[in-house]
């Protein structure tokens, strides 16, 4: 490399910097996803308490954050392939952190859920640019891994937050909640000044969308994207998993302790087991994904999601919530990554965030309707158990349709 090339600017699109850009790349999950949706699990039982919502209102709550990821992420990988990812994950991350803040400073239902909106609008860019580089920067059969690493950001919140929260809701009593919400801002804040020093483009692009047309002649070929039969079967398949896993996401701390007896401590120390568990899991599905292929892969992790959610919708004790946080955290955050990987190889580096942006407005929408829908079953049932049922039966549903989707090397789009 030359001297005088700046860092992560070299002919080779995957040299050194690549993994530097990952790194990044994972703290970004971290921050947009980990913090910004996944933190809200953690702090739910108090922010309930402190801010009187009911089950049908904590679910509204989740679901307006996920409808703010859904209407940035359908821009998002456009956005992305228009400015630049950079722009993008910056912006998307000083959003994710204001809406964290407001979060703390709520003093109602109404405005809560309305910067839980803004964090999600934030998510949704940060988390589509950042999964949408990964074609640019690695070859083909290392997608997958990239894919994986990157998705492991969640898993690192999980284990942070565990521990963490119970110790801030127990030091600063009723208003510890908040005092959560601004640590998540602090730490996202941080991540965006690291994403604007860190992450460049690589000068060259991958030898595949070498043959693609330029983006001069033909404005980035978005229509080559909603055109596209193979990208609408994977956001089809994608939506069963946003609407499954978020239910177990969403509820995962509430239903311990509101139902399996556990102390904040317990459960937030399942929750942490639950990270460790999931922290290589997207790594190991992408390399898998990359050997045996992304359709055997997908039908896979939804068959053990479907056995998770199943065990712990009817196995309610200390035992079976155990197995069913390891099953899930073993695969996790698999389906994103496989899903990342699979938009770089039927579209190219140039054209795989607007596909990723596509195939995720299949996903938001599972998202956002499920966990409105099971708070409002637990406050009919007095118990998450059907939601959880539900979930289960989704996830089949996904195993289920992905086994009609083609192997990636037949569904190349051509260039």
């Amino acid at each position: 490399m030359s001297s005088k090339q700046p860092a992560g600017q070299t002919g080779a699109p995957y040299d050194y910097y690549c993994w530097v850009v990952l790194g990044v790349g994972t703290l970004t999950v971290l921050g947009a996803l980990g913090l910004g949706r996944f933190g809200y699990t953690a702090v739910l039982p108090a922010m309930q308490t402190g801010l009187g919502m009911d089950n049908t209102q904590a679910g509204f709550m989740a679901s307006i954050n996920l409808i703010g990821y859904l209407t940035l992420s359908v821009i998002g990988g456009a956005l992305s392939a228009r400015f630049g990812p950079r722009r993008v994950v910056v912006v998307g991350l000083i959003f994710v952190a204001v809406g964290m803040v407001m979060t703390g400073l709520a003093d109602s239902f109404l405005s809560a859920a309305a910067w839980r909106c803004v964090t999600g609008f934030g998510s949704g860019a940060a988390n589509v640019a950042v999964m949408g580089m990964w074609g640019a920067w690695f070859p083909t059969k290392r997608r997958g891994l990239a894919s994986g690493i990157a998705v492991t950001g969640s898993s690192l919140a999980l284990i942070i937050v565990g521990p963490l929260v119970p110790r801030l809701l127990a030091g600063y009593g009723a208003g510890g909640w908040r005092v959560c919400w601004y640590y998540y801002a602090a730490t996202t804040f941080i991540i965006a000044v690291l994403a604007y020093f860190f992450i460049r483009q690589p000068l060259t692009v991958n030898p595949v969308d070498r043959a693609a047309p330029s983006a001069a002649k033909t404005g980035l070929a978005w229509g080559l994207v909603y055109r596209s039969a193979p990208v609408w079967r994977l956001g089809i398949v994608y939506m069963a998993n946003g609407f499954s896993y978020i239910i177990f996401m969403t509820f995962f701390i509430k239903r311990l302790v509101g139902e399996g007896g556990y102390s904040r401590e317990a459960a937030g120390a399942l929750f942490m087991t639950m990270g460790w568990a999931s922290l290589f899991c997207g790594v190991a599905w992408g390399m898998v994904s990359d050997i045996i292929g992304r359709r055997r892969a997908l039908i896979s992790v939804y068959l053990i999601h479907t056995l998770a959610f199943t065990v712990f919708a009817l196995w309610p004790t200390s035992t079976g919530f155990t197995i069913a946080a390891i099953l899930f955290g073993f695969t996790a955050w698999s389906i994103p990554a496989i899903m990342s990987a699979t938009c770089g190889d039927i579209l190219g580096s140039r054209l795989a965030p607007a596909a990723l942006g596509f195939i995720t407005l299949f996903f938001g929408i599972g998202q956002a309707v499920a966990p409105s829908l099971a708070g409002a079953m637990a406050d009919s049932f007095g118990s998450f158990t059907p939601a959880y049922l539900l979930a289960a039966v989704v996830a089949l549903v996904g195993a289920i349709g992905s086994t009609l989707l083609r192997s990636a090397s037949t569904e190349v789009i051509p260039q």
